[in-house]
């Protein structure tokens, strides 16, 4: 598995897979339906800085989803992730989060982390926990796919806590090379 940069020639792939009514419906900004050139535009908007930092989830050569982030000050961004239902399941989404959040705070340097999933996901509540995020609260947020503010759970995730050694994970891959995320 590969973090890349997404790329206007994943617009169509990213489009099938995050138009998933069930996909799109477990995000705040994915709207249903989700155009080809919905995706494009999104992608030309994180290039253009516009929109946090995105990275497509590659797996051997094709996009299965898209990890990334937003930066709220110089200490705080807020993670987001989402997989193509064929790809659910299978450890995908916690092996891309915990590489971005390697990055984030390695190479970004912030002090924490936060995340959140819509209450009807327990499945993102999972890979969230896994992550070693501690639950911050609940908020109501808008889901662009449902039209409607549902009801999100939100987590926070500091530096010290992510980057402390995990003696159940003795020897975990690098995903970092040559300024890629791998």
């Amino acid at each position: 598995m590969l973090l890349r940069a997404p790329a206007i020639a994943d617009a169509m792939r990213i489009s099938l897979l995050a138009g998933d009514f069930e996909v799109a419906s477990m995000t705040g900004t994915i709207p249903h339906p989700y155009t080809e050139e919905m995706a494009a535009d999104w992608i030309r908007s994180h290039r253009d800085g516009e929109e946090g930092v995105a990275f497509a989830i590659d797996l051997g050569g094709a996009l299965i989803g898209c990890v990334g982030y937003r930066a709220y000050d110089e200490v705080h961004a807020e993670m987001g992730y989402w997989l193509g239902k064929p790809y659910w399941g299978l450890g995908y989404a916690t092996e891309a989060a915990r590489a971005l959040i390697r990055h984030v705070f390695q190479k970004e340097g912030f002090d924490y982390l936060t995340v959140g999933h819509f209450r009807e996901n327990p499945a993102s509540a999972r890979v969230i926990v896994k992550l070693g995020f501690e639950p911050s609260g609940e908020v109501l947020r808008d889901c662009a796919a449902r039209g409607n503010k549902s009801r999100c759970l939100t987590y926070r995730l500091t530096r010290e806590r992510a980057l402390a050694p995990a003696p159940q994970d003795p020897a975990e891959p690098s995903f970092f090379q040559a300024g890629t995320l791998r």
